[in-house]
């Protein structure tokens, strides 16, 4: 069962550069670039982004070039677009994988073994649609979330809600949010389904399993940048 690892990545960025800062000596992007090349899993490797020097930074670890067009490196681009010209372009070269393991180059948080992890859990029950690391975050449930009415108030984000709600993050149901770091997609069933599933992310279809991890960490701010370092210091090993 082949598995391919697609790095997806634009240079237009809100963090000038983002994907390739420093962090302890390497491009951000390095991270999860090497974790995949770690893993044990995977049988080839591109590169999407419309940056020549992201897609540099990806081929010093042996990861083939994907050249977005433009209107895919605007900050209004659909990652479900980025994802849909990456296919078509491996496709044509005859080398798409029966699983596709999607990569996001502003994420640090990835280890070799949640690679290989999520696509063993696929890889042993091929009707599922896509395996996805989730983190618990119960303090921003959407139970607590609120918006603004036409009155210019407060009232709660999810209309007809009815009864107590706990102040207390501990006394609500556990709440679950994706972590931008890998997702790994069953190929066959997304190109079955045209990308359209489980929204906002249609792409990982309907019948997605879950892989818990602690944390995730995306780097949109300086402060983002970090906490990724401490949070390297304490889980990579080179």
């Amino acid at each position: 069962m082949k598995v391919t690892a697609l790095l997806t990545g634009r240079g237009n960025n809100t963090l000038k550069d983002k994907n390739i800062l420093d962090v302890l000596g390497h491009p951000v992007l390095y991270y999860p670039a090497h974790a995949a090349r770690m893993a044990k899993s995977i049988d080839d490797y591109y590169c999407s982004s419309d940056d020549d020097r992201i897609l540099e930074a990806a081929e010093k670890e042996e990861f083939q070039r994907i050249v977005r067009p433009e209107y895919l490196g605007a900050p209004s681009a659909q990652h479900v677009d980025v994802i849909k010209h990456a296919v078509e372009f491996i496709q044509n070269r005859g080398e798409i994988g029966d699983i596709l393991v999607v990569i996001l180059a502003n994420n640090i948080t990835i280890k070799s073994e949640w690679i290989d992890d999520c696509v063993k859990m696929m890889q042993d029950d091929m009707s599922i649609s896509a395996v996805v690391p989730v983190y618990e975050d119960n303090d921003h449930h959407p139970l607590r979330g609120k918006r603004i009415n036409a009155n210019g108030r407060l009232e709660m984000y999810e209309q007809g809600m009815k009864g107590h709600i706990s102040t207390n993050r501990q006394d609500l149901p556990k709440c679950y949010f994706l972590s931008h770091n890998i997702w790994v997609l069953n190929t066959k069933k997304m190109l079955e389904s045209h990308y359209e599933g489980q929204q906002p992310w249609g792409f990982m279809g309907n019948n997605i399993a879950y892989y818990e991890i602690d944390e995730s960490i995306d780097i949109h701010k300086e402060i983002d940048l970090y906490i990724a370092k401490e949070w390297l210091k304490e889980n990579y090993t080179d």
